[in-house]
């Protein structure tokens, strides 16, 4: 009789059993503490990251947020109480192209910077607190020496009011249109001036600096009203011509000083290939309460998850409450700076001398920073709010 021999097979059982972490000194900040843990063996950041909200009820606190990481050591910031509550500092303008527009949640200012992020998409739905940051925007550049361009297609109602500090303003898809291909012509004059000086782009140093061209904000205000359409032959073209213009202002835009800032209710790939072009150029990304998941997706979907999962989450009871996307790469919670519209008026018609007339930039001559009176180009420094007239 044969004997066979029967090999028992031991099954081992992983157990995963939770480690305390090991954590460093913690350290005393404006709103709470910071705090360094070092990892396991086999622990990664993403551990650390999907248990942020069991550590801040755990630690009894507003918020605890992922700072950074280094090879073995995460670092966590934690937030006593929340600092968006009430944001109560002034826009500010410390530098040429940047604005302090309102409050991150690490307690930090939100500074949009053009020459570090030099085009935007600003979603949100009505009160949403969307309009209030080109508010923003409008009383930080206005004392600056640069040249606002509007496009408008809710009738200019939204834009008007400023009208008197933009050099340019089109409230019909036709105008807009026409000023998009302007604004390409603006780019060719500037590249046949860096290629006369031999530079990359209009902020080299060879670049004399009574050369140097004025800089260009333009402000997009109901993008989806450039991309709509009927079967008409007419509003084909046009919607063709805007979308090629715009991407490749966007495209081209930031070597030679133009810089975009889109904004709108709804934006979604439906709209066609185009906004999604446009959205890809678009590297700075706002996004307040919205009405769809679509027009979030749009924004935030191609940077993190947990950036959309937040949006979805920003209640209609905290206007100007925004996820963004900045600079670094990563996103934070923000809240705007709350500026009325009299007040954006107001600032728009004390610096209506700034704004360079439309003509100048499109000439074929180079509009200078330097052709601006030195004397009427205020020092970039907080506007007082309370001394323009309401």
């Amino acid at each position: 009789m044969r004997i066979m021999q029967v090999k028992q097979r031991r099954t081992i059982r992983r157990v995963e059993v939770e480690r305390a972490p090991r954590l460093g000194v913690i350290r005393p900040t404006a709103l709470g503490f910071r705090i360094t843990v070092r990892l396991h063996d086999g622990q990664t950041p993403e551990d650390y990251t999907r248990v942020l909200d069991k550590l801040a009820h755990a630690w009894k606190v507003h918020s605890v947020r992922l700072a950074g990481w280094k090879p073995g050591k995460v670092t966590l910031v934690a937030t006593l109480i929340d600092p968006l509550d009430r944001v109560t500092i002034p826009v500010l303008s410390d530098d040429l192209l940047r604005v302090r527009v309102g409050l991150l949640e690490t307690g930090d200012p939100f500074v949009i910077d053009f020459r570090t992020v030099p085009h935007w998409l600003n979603v949100g739905a009505t009160q949403s607190g969307k309009s209030n940051l080109a508010n923003d925007l409008v009383v930080g550049l206005a004392p600056q020496p640069v040249a606002l361009v509007g496009f408008d297609l809710k009738g200019g109602v939204e834009f008007t009011p400023y009208e008197a500090r933009m050099s340019a303003l089109a409230t019909e898809r036709a105008e807009c249109a026409d000023l998009l291909a302007d604004l390409v012509g603006v780019i060719k004059d500037r590249m046949a001036l860096c290629r006369r000086h031999r530079v990359k782009n209009i902020w080299h140093p060879r670049l004399p600096e009574a050369e140097r061209p004025i800089p260009i904000v333009v402000l997009v205000d109901e993008v989806a009203e450039l991309f709509l359409m009927a079967d008409k032959k007419k509003e084909q073209d046009e919607v063709s011509a805007v979308a090629t213009r715009l991407l490749r202002v966007a495209q081209l835009g930031r070597a030679f000083g133009i810089y975009l800032v889109v904004c709108g209710q709804r934006v979604g790939s439906d709209l066609g290939s185009g906004v999604t072009a446009l959205r890809a150029q678009l590297t700075g990304r706002i996004c307040h309460m919205v009405n769809d998941d679509e027009t979030a997706k749009m924004a935030l979907g191609d940077m993190d998850p947990s950036a959309l999962a937040a949006a979805r989450q920003i209640s209609p009871n905290r206007p100007g409450t925004a996820v963004v996307v900045g600079s670094e790469g990563r996103w934070h919670r923000m809240r705007s700076v709350h500026v009325t519209e009299e007040q954006a008026e107001a600032a728009a018609a004390t610096y209506a001398h700034l704004a360079p007339a439309w003509a100048q930039l499109t000439s074929g001559v180079t509009a200078a920073v330097g052709d601006l009176d030195p004397a009427e180009v205020k020092e970039f420094t907080e506007p007082d709010l309370e001394d323009l007239p309401v």
